[in-house]
């Protein structure tokens, strides 16, 4: 679906080159796809080089980029870094979830999470503005999650992460801000994508389940999709939303 108000399109992102991270599925493909309807040039980037091709397959218009990276690897980070061109926004979708009790914590639990939560966003900024292929005006965009503020069994690890993101995007909008460049984060609620599912494949299904269902009662107005959250991504990324910096925008209307 494509905004569009007395025949002015509303968000347009025409001309734009945007960089996606995790676009292989959830958020970040739907995030991939709207911002293709909106006239923008897509780079996806991925692990997974199978399913990132399926989101490669459904973007609208011409023009793009597919590349496979893993962004907690240097040379992989590296390798991107040489491939893109100029930015005029970046979006970071990548995350895991992976519900554990406090209790059963263990170093690993904790390098992989905050490796990729929070670790991989920081360290692919810093490459793209040490590039210099971040353009004046440009919007960055971080993903957390409202687990900060309304915590949920087993989720100490995810909310800390995500914590730490939010902490790191008002820093950014502050270091960014005499290049004219927007740095803000989106904090949705229980969204129906696989971050959500498929953590039962990998950790005691019956804390999932239970987590989840305990979450869903706090949600009047329902679980979220992908494509809620993706048109706020592409309002953050239009110029509509150039006099917005250094905040989170919450969504799902939980209640505490």
């Amino acid at each position: 679906m494509k905004f569009k108000i007395d025949n002015m399109s509303f968000c347009e992102l025409q001309g734009k080159s945007v960089l996606v991270t995790g676009a292989s599925s959830g958020i970040g493909m739907q995030a991939a796809i709207s911002i293709s309807r909106q006239g923008g040039k897509l780079i996806i980037t991925g692990r997974n080089e199978e399913k990132l091709a399926e989101t490669f397959d459904r973007l609208e218009g011409s023009g793009h980029q597919m590349i496979a990276a893993n962004l907690i690897v240097d040379e992989d980070r590296d390798a991107l870094i040489d491939m893109i061109p100029d930015l005029d926004g970046v979006v970071y979708c990548a995350g895991i979830v992976g519900p554990t009790p406090a209790k059963y914590i263990r170093q690993d639990d904790i390098k992989k999470m905050f490796g990729i939560n929070f670790k991989a966003p920081v360290l692919l900024s810093a490459a793209i503005l040490k590039s210099k292929k971040l353009k004046v005006g440009a919007s960055i965009v971080m993903m957390s999650s409202v687990v900060t503020e309304s915590p949920y069994y087993g989720g100490a690890l995810y909310a800390s992460s995500k914590g730490a993101v939010e902490a790191y995007t008002k820093t950014l909008a502050l270091e960014l801000v005499d290049r004219k460049v927007r740095v803000n984060c989106i904090s949705p609620g229980l969204v129906n994508t696989p971050l959500i599912t498929d953590p039962a494949k990998e950790s005691n299904v019956e804390i999932v389940d239970d987590s989840i269902q305990r979450y869903v009662a706090k949600y009047p107005m329902g679980i979220g999709e992908a494509e809620d959250v993706a048109n706020t991504i592409v309002f953050l990324l239009a110029d509509e939303s150039r006099w917005i910096s250094g905040t989170k925008i919450e969504m799902g209307a939980v209640i505490r």
